[in-house]
């Protein structure tokens, strides 16, 4: 994990203790200076805040005794020398050890959801298209999964051909074989990491084959349809 994850989580916690109410006068006082000045702090006590409200529905109401609004009172006197305290609804929800232990356990459950997690894989797509539009191939390239799917739209092979995906890659020497579209109209190819570093900017293309596929390596037959590949 680095650094940055490290200050994350660290504020993560921090707001989730203010949120909860658990921090003492001082503590309080000075984060509620960052908060000033950071609004990804102040997002982070958003987020504690909007994740917990749900909390307070399942609790029922409770009509309080006629000797809490003095002792309130004498608390909030008590404290005048301090900076305020923060009178949330949760803070009057939860206090003290009740407080620290939702603390930990929802710490197990928002810490990991509020990091950061690596960065999503790029998606290519392409519409591979005849001219006339006799026949239409949708292609998407998922770097997560690796799988690029192909989805017939219009059009198909002729009796006793088949259809050949080709990868003609930016700057490449000639096409790369993707393999033999199946007779169904979805069908998915696993990619090996050379040719799906090479889809950006590339283009993919169907030519009519022979059973099994071209012979040589190459297209021997018709180039039914290209279409360029575009990323997401």
């Amino acid at each position: 994990m680095t650094d940055t994850d490290d200050d994350k989580r660290d504020d993560i916690v921090l707001a989730g203790e203010y949120a909860l109410g658990l921090m003492d006068a001082w503590e309080r006082r000075a984060f509620e200076a960052r908060l000033a000045e950071e609004p990804n702090l102040r997002a982070l006590v958003r987020d504690w805040d909007e994740g917990l409200a749900p909390l307070a529905g399942e609790i029922a109401p409770v009509t309080p005794p006629r000797r809490l609004k003095a002792q309130i009172q004498a608390r909030v006197h008590a404290d005048s020398a301090d900076a305020p305290a923060r009178a949330g609804w949760l803070e009057r929800l939860l206090s003290g050890a009740l407080a620290a232990a939702a603390l930990a356990i929802l710490l197990i459950t928002f810490v990991p959801m509020m990091l950061p997690g690596p960065p999503p894989g790029p998606v290519y797509q392409a519409e591979i298209a005849a001219e006339d539009g006799s026949l239409v191939v949708a292609a998407r390239y998922d770097s997560d999964s690796n799988a690029l799917s192909v989805q017939r739209l219009q059009g198909g092979a002729q009796p006793g051909r088949v259809l050949e995906l080709w990868l003609i890659a930016d700057g490449a020497a000639g096409p790369v074989s993707l393999g033999v579209l199946p007779e169904a109209a979805r069908s998915s190819i696993s990619l090996p990491e050379d040719l799906a570093g090479a889809l950006a900017g590339a283009t993919l293309a169907i030519s009519d084959e022979p059973p099994g596929g071209s012979p040589t390596g190459q297209p021997t037959g018709a180039v039914l349809a290209a279409g360029q590949v575009s990323t997401l």
